[in-house]
């Protein structure tokens, strides 16, 4: 499979230079500069990837051309943003820039409560803490009828952590969930919002209303709308797996596991819809079989996130090393070895190492952490070998 590297542009602190000597080949990378909805012109699409071929790189996939919300629920913009979509997708098939990685979540892409948990080897990881979750959904988002997505004995749990926790770990809790693992990628709140909690609940109510079915039709006539300039250019749309991959905050989650990827394959059943295969999101539900999802979908897997998780018994989870969790990386490389050895693949949420810290890498981008999985992954393809 050929390795590539999530890389986030000129102003990356990880330059191409350094991916080169550690056996990169490819770059997963975005026009990150460019507001969402609007189009990348073909220029600044060649630009990008003019610089990327002269470190001796090539573009290997678009992660991500953000779909905007009104087109996820289907607001009254959604025909000038989806025409948009589909310009941009033109102009990065003429560049010859074919896989396109991109997800289906509504307001909120993926969600940690910590994203510097400190193993017992000095490193640190990311973690999603179900109780703390669900304090900052009850307690200080205060949505309405959140009380009623939780069991009594998480609402015990909540109310005991309410008489210990700071003001200091409230507003780490704010800037976790909306903001740090938010705004770098995409996201609808960037960092320096005076009220990220007031703009979210705003964000969170042009939801109201829509169901898993309505979510499910928006993503049925986005697909439709822009399977034939995919067929025009051989462009493979890629869809992320909900992350994490069960219903939160009252929102519709569409990408949580097998109904769901069968679902989608099927409403529009051409080869340029395919699947995103994260390892890491779908093995963060306790109901996904990885492995077997993996072989189920192989034909329409069109791009490969490997890392993995460990669930913990209240639910919560975290990042774990990427020879262990419930991903069973070693058998997916296995299988896409054999079954698809031209798919890229890149790590994924590597570690906080040491020499990594004060170096202002985005959460779950260091470079150490991610070399040292991106070591872990070859030795598994040669070894496959």
């Amino acid at each position: 499979m050929k390795k590539t590297w999530r890389w986030f542009g000129r102003n990356d602190n990880i330059t191409l230079s350094m991916l080169k000597e550690i056996g990169v080949e490819g770059i997963v990378t975005a026009l990150h500069e460019i507001p969402n909805g609007e189009v990348w012109s073909l220029d600044q699409i060649n630009e990008l990837k003019s610089y990327i071929e002269e470190a001796g790189l090539e573009w290997s996939v678009v992660e991500s051309l953000p779909v905007s919300e009104a087109i996820k629920y289907g607001g009254a913009d959604r025909e000038r943003l989806i025409n948009n979509y589909i310009e941009s997708l033109a102009n990065l098939g003429k560049a010859g820039v074919t896989t396109v990685c991109y997800n289906f979540m509504p307001v909120i892409d993926w969600i940690r409560t910590d994203i510097d948990y400190k193993l017992a080897d000095g490193s640190s990881t990311l973690f999603f803490d179900k109780t703390r979750f669900a304090y900052f959904d009850c307690y200080i988002l205060k949505r309405k009828d959140a009380e009623k997505d939780y069991s009594t004995e998480e609402l015990k749990q909540i109310a005991e952590l309410d008489k210990t926790i700071t003001e200091e770990e409230k507003a780490a809790l704010i800037d976790t969930i909306i903001v740090k693992t938010q705004g770098f990628i995409d996201g609808n709140i960037k960092k320096g919002e005076a009220n990220p909690v007031a703009l979210f609940k705003n964000l969170l109510a042009l939801y109201d209303g829509i169901d898993r079915s309505a979510l499910r039709e928006n993503l049925n006539y986005f697909l439709s709308r822009i399977m034939p300039v995919c067929d025009q250019y051989g462009i493979n749309m890629c869809i992320h797996p909900d992350d994490p991959p069960f219903q939160m905050l009252g929102l519709p989650r569409i990408v949580t596991g097998e109904e769901d990827i069968d679902w989608i394959l099927n409403a529009v059943d051409n080869p340029h819809n395919g699947l995103t295969f994260c390892a890491g999101s779908l093995s963060s539900g306790a109901h996904n079989n990885v492995p077997l999802l993996a072989a189920k979908f192989l034909k329409r897997i069109h791009f490969v996130h490997l890392r993995s998780t460990e669930i913990l018994p209240d639910g919560s989870f975290i990042e774990a090393d990427h020879l262990a969790g419930r991903a069973k990386l070693t058998e997916l490389v296995a299988l896409f070895e054999k079954g698809n050895p031209s798919l890229p693949i890149r790590v994924d949420h590597g570690r906080l190492m040491a020499e990594d810290r004060e170096k202002g890498y985005n959460p779950g981008y260091s470079f150490l952490g991610r070399k040292y999985a991106l070591a872990q992954m070859s030795s598994v393809m040669a070894a496959v070998h």
